[in-house]
């Protein structure tokens, strides 16, 4: 199969976005930066793109202009170990942007982002269909996934 980067359409923010990101997560850094030259659609010497890698994965982000804004019809989820961890990507990325509903947030540039701990997943695949009908009933009512929270509703007893 192909090698797939994403690539993120930003309104000449790449390059604060690229270097905010890679603050953020473990083992990444910025990579190359190309710019726009004379009589090209941004002024010259603007980023056009940055090439970044956030924990192993590759990403471009691409200086295009106002055209194409962002919205959570695309979003990039990180499956967290722990709360813990999920609590530092949640007060890193929400730092400047907005929370959403269900582990979902826009950062400071409007780019979706879903934070998971990753037991969410099992909780709310449960074989038992009562446990997990809980787990999504208390996940629907939180912005940021609190997972002994939607755990003691999974094990809460139905009155």
């Amino acid at each position: 199969m192909p090698k797939q980067i994403p690539c993120i359409w930003m309104d000449g923010t790449a390059e604060e976005a690229a270097a905010h990101y890679t603050s953020i997560f473990p083992n990444s850094s910025v990579g190359e930066v190309t710019r726009y030259g004379p009589g090209q659609p941004m002024p010259e010497g603007t980023a056009m793109t940055v090439s970044f890698t956030l924990d192993g994965q590759e990403y471009v982000a691409l200086n295009g202009g106002p055209q194409f804004p962002h919205s959570e019809a695309i979003s990039f989820q990180i499956m967290c170990a722990d709360q813990e961890e999920a609590d530092h990507y949640w007060d890193r990325l929400t730092d400047g942007g907005e929370e959403s509903m269900c582990g979902w947030l826009k950062d400071r540039f409007g780019v979706s982002w879903q934070v998971i701990p990753t037991e969410l997943m099992s909780l709310l695949g449960d074989p038992d269909p009562g446990r997990a009908q809980r787990a999504a009933q208390a996940m629907f009512q939180m912005r940021r996934i609190d997972i002994a929270g939607i755990r003691r509703a999974a094990d809460s007893v139905p009155a």
